[in-house]
């Protein structure tokens, strides 16, 4: 049963990952090359879709990584889980404090209604979202690294 769960949330958290690394070097390099309105209108409905989504990825993420680490806590790579664990909270906290609130405001704009520095509010909410994949990365593979 504890390699099913492994398995599980290896996949589930490296989905995830897959998802934030395409947002951050494909999908979002692709909408700043559209014109003015078109790329915000863009980063606004994903900021939509996917602000619905990932809430409920990240925390099943993190609720399987305490899972694997509280029932594995006995076997080889269970530190390494326990640290994954660690990062996915950094992750979370880095979205709720960072992250959410930028998205929060962009997925409400309108060309009609943006605030002047739309732009740089979306590259600080890039800046922040190249450290948190970062550290998904890193979960990732120390969950790969866990598995007995």
């Amino acid at each position: 049963m504890l390699n099913a769960l492994e398995v599980f949330t290896t996949v589930v958290v490296g989905l995830m990952v897959g998802v934030e690394f395409s947002v951050a070097f494909v999908i979002n390099p692709i909408l700043n090359a559209l014109p003015e309105d078109s790329a915000q209108l863009g980063h606004a409905h994903g900021g939509r879709m996917l602000g619905a989504v990932m809430p409920v990825w990240y925390i099943g993420s993190l609720v399987l990584a305490a899972v694997w680490a509280a029932a594995g806590r006995h076997h080889a790579g269970a530190g390494l889980v326990v640290t994954a664990a660690g990062l996915l909270i950094l992750s979370v906290v880095m979205s709720i404090l960072l992250l959410v609130p930028i998205n929060n405001r962009n997925k409400a704009w309108t060309p009609e209604n943006r605030p002047a520095d739309w732009k740089e509010q979306l590259n600080r909410w890039n800046r922040f979202h190249y450290v948190r994949v970062a550290v998904l990365v890193a979960a990732f593979a120390l969950l790969v690294a866990g598995l007995t």
